[in-house]
């Protein structure tokens, strides 16, 4: 029997990374993307080629409420029944507290909050028994964020909305876990600043950014392990332990 999982923001840093595992374990995958169809189809094509498995890119940013419509859609009218969710795509504003206008805390919260707590409603119906919802939380919802007060207060109701959707997913069979990464070698922290990195490095234990395939790792471990329900996974490598 076929296999779907859906991964919002798959198409590109953590998500893509995640596709890639899933696809490696036999899952055909539908991506979501806001932008940059070129590159989009350039990596559906890949995880194609990869195995013989349906991909499906679908653009649709999560920061507008019309792409709850387009996955929905996308998925209920080819009677997909997802057997994985992850709810990775998400937004930033760096902007300062003294800048900071109220269109943009509304865009970060809809993106990170909003979107997926409105999209996993319509979908609930149609996911497996026993299948799983992940989401991508932060270890800036835990610490605070000196550059983005947006982010880390909702990855910080990220990690609230898991364990309270824990009572509302159990009478359908579904369990609900999240993953809250540090930092990750991903093109964003890629192209930080050389001095910028090292100061980072030096709060981290194992002394290095965690690459993409071991955070994928996590997910892959809380998709197979059918006990794991309502827990947030921190993969920092020891962050601030000095």
């Amino acid at each position: 029997m076929s296999k779907y999982a859906l991964i919002t923001g798959g198409t590109k840093g953590i998500g893509l990374s995640v596709a890639q595992c899933l696809g490696r374990m036999g899952y055909n995958l539908i991506l979501t993307y806001a932008a940059d169809t070129a590159v989009a189809e350039k990596v559906c094509a890949e995880l194609r080629r990869e195995g013989n498995r349906e991909v499906i890119a679908l653009q649709a940013d999560s920061s507008g409420r019309e792409a709850i419509d387009l996955v929905a859609h996308c998925i209920q009218s080819r009677a997909i029944k997802p057997d994985v969710l992850v709810f990775n795509a998400g937004l930033t504003c760096r902007d300062g507290f003294e800048e900071m206008k109220y269109e943009d805390w509304e865009r970060v919260f809809f993106a990170n909050v909003h979107f997926p707590v409105f999209l996993l409603q319509r979908l609930l119906g149609d996911i497996n028994r026993g299948g799983c919802v992940l989401f991508t939380g932060s270890l800036m919802g835990v610490l605070p964020h000196a550059m983005s007060l947006s982010y880390g207060v909702t990855k910080a109701s990220v990690h609230a909305l898991v364990k309270n959707l824990v009572k509302f997913l159990a009478p359908y069979g579904i369990r609900v876990n999240a993953v809250a990464p540090g930092f990750v070698d991903t093109e964003w922290q890629k192209n930080k600043p050389a001095d910028i990195r090292r100061c980072i490095e030096n709060k981290i234990a194992l002394g290095r950014f965690c690459r993409p395939d071991e955070l994928a790792g996590v997910y892959k471990l809380l998709i197979e392990n059918s006990y794991i329900n309502g827990e947030i996974i921190f993969a920092d490598g020891g962050y601030s332990y000095k």
